[in-house]
């Protein structure tokens, strides 16, 4: 695992089929900041092609672009990207920026090898109080969002992430020189599409928004910001 602290842990997560239940609507967001020029990268990255087949979950990768100094500039990286990991680390107050991280929920981070981990945060996250429908009309992309906000908050951000079919890539130089990593659900773009006050409310973005990035599908992801950072996830639905 490279961290850009000083701690260094190598990153592995195996699930267990039984987490899995198909024909689940997604209860958890699991996001993976990873880059090309990380060595301990690729074990995660593989991972999320698992994370991508199931059906409750809705798994996204987010390249960062910070170990682009190393030799290697990451193809799919983003400022973006790194941004939104250092914002989450931000609003939990550890400071625990590293790749590969998963960010489950947009609150707990997954650090080592033990599967367990990872159970354990899917079983601490709490029932998302949104419910997000997607659907196509003609040429825009319509989210609809239902239900109640936690006490205390009094609105929450919808994004609308436009998500690119898995790519291989070949990488030339840097630590991973020499191999060729498959990455799937690649973010490519993190729109903002408005604020949810809870209730039944709809929001409508055109689909050229998405086509442009390359992107072929989408997820909406309804959650809590603090001082203008994304924070916990209060619903999730993709398309």
């Amino acid at each position: 695992m490279r961290f850009v602290s000083r701690t260094a842990v190598v990153f592995f997560l195996a699930l267990a089929p039984s987490l899995a239940v198909a024909g689940d609507a997604p209860r958890a967001v699991v996001e993976l900041f990873t880059s090309q020029g990380c060595s301990s990268c690729p074990p995660a990255d593989r991972l999320m092609a698992e994370l991508s087949r199931r059906e409750d979950l809705v798994a996204l990768t987010y390249p960062v672009d910070y170990w682009d100094y190393l030799g290697w500039r990451d193809t799919l990286a983003s400022g973006a990207n790194s941004q939104r990991q250092r914002d989450y680390a931000e609003n939990r107050g550890d400071r625990a920026v590293y790749t590969p991280q998963i960010v489950v929920n947009g609150q707990d981070h997954v650090v080592g090898s033990d599967r367990a981990a990872l159970r354990a945060a899917l079983e601490r996250a709490a029932p998302l109080p949104a419910k997000v429908r997607l659907k196509r009309v003609g040429d825009l992309v319509e989210i609809h969002v239902e239900g109640r906000l936690p006490e205390g908050t009094r609105m929450a951000s919808v994004s609308l992430v436009a998500v690119a079919p898995p790519v291989e890539v070949a990488i030339g130089r840097g630590e991973n020189r020499g191999r060729s990593i498959t990455y799937v659900n690649v973010v490519r773009e993190l729109h903002a599409v408005g604020m949810w006050e809870g209730g039944a409310a709809t929001f409508r973005l055109p689909l050229r928004e998405m086509r442009r990035t390359g992107a072929t599908g989408c997820a909406a992801i309804v959650q809590e910001e603090r001082a203008g950072r994304p924070g916990r996830v209060l619903g999730v639905g993709r398309l």
